[in-house]
């Protein structure tokens, strides 16, 4: 007899076949962001996940607190959000503004009000897709699935059905207003991380747990 667990990975095969040119969508240099006349294709090690970017001469040591902005919801014509509901926005936003600054607690002193020897730190989420609930996660142990997902952790792409956040970051000298660093991202979970597989927003939040440990990585290399 011809059952639902015979048919599963046949399915899962056949989904992966599917979807295997298939991805989230790619950052781009949003129209309404203030620093995108800044920003340039990234030439660095990392510029699959963060495409555009701009960096001054700085010295982060200098900087011993950061003012974090509430995030924003990005409302442009270019914003990459799909179907996403406004309460998932929301949520991702909430989640984003919370997770940075604890992250960032570790190095810097979270300010309230901009001052001498302040970073001001502005993020602004342009994008998400969301994971699709069960077969993100099947894909995993489908041969053909588990396959790719295997190449893409090795090489540090995307896995399938699984989704992503997608942000800009905008780093000021919070009392001079110059700008020092920006760029656009797009933060998604290891091919192979099965927890981000459950909950439609599990790998976005993923995503903006990895980029909030990237940027306290970049503010504290000088």
């Amino acid at each position: 007899m011809f059952t639902f667990k015979k048919a599963a990975p046949l399915l899962a095969t056949a989904l992966c076949v599917a979807v295997t040119a298939c991805s989230t969508a790619e950052p781009v240099v949003y129209s309404g962001i203030a620093s995108s006349p800044y920003l340039a294709p990234n030439r660095q090690d990392d510029s699959d996940r963060v495409p555009y970017r701009y960096l001054a001469d700085v010295n982060w040591q200098k900087y011993e607190r950061v003012f974090i902005e509430p995030v924003e919801i990005y409302r442009g014509p270019d914003q990459q959000f799909g179907d996403l509901s406004e309460d998932d926005k929301s949520t991702l936003a909430t989640y984003m503004q919370r997770q940075f600054a604890e992250t960032l607690r570790s190095r810097f002193i979270i300010a309230t009000s901009p001052a001498p020897n302040t970073l001001r730190l502005k993020l602004t989420l342009t994008g998400a897709a969301t994971s699709t609930p069960v077969l993100s996660t099947l894909l995993h142990f489908d041969i053909s699935g588990g396959i790719y997902n295997g190449v893409q952790a090795v090489s540090g792409g995307e896995g399938l059905l699984t989704g992503s956040v997608l942000y800009a970051t905008e780093i000021y000298d919070a009392p001079t207003g110059q700008l020092l660093a920006a760029s656009v991202t797009k933060q998604y979970p290891n091919a192979f991380n099965l927890a981000a597989g459950f909950g439609s927003l599990a790998a976005a939040k993923t995503g903006i747990d990895k980029g909030a440990d990237a940027l306290l990585e970049e503010l504290s290399k000088r």
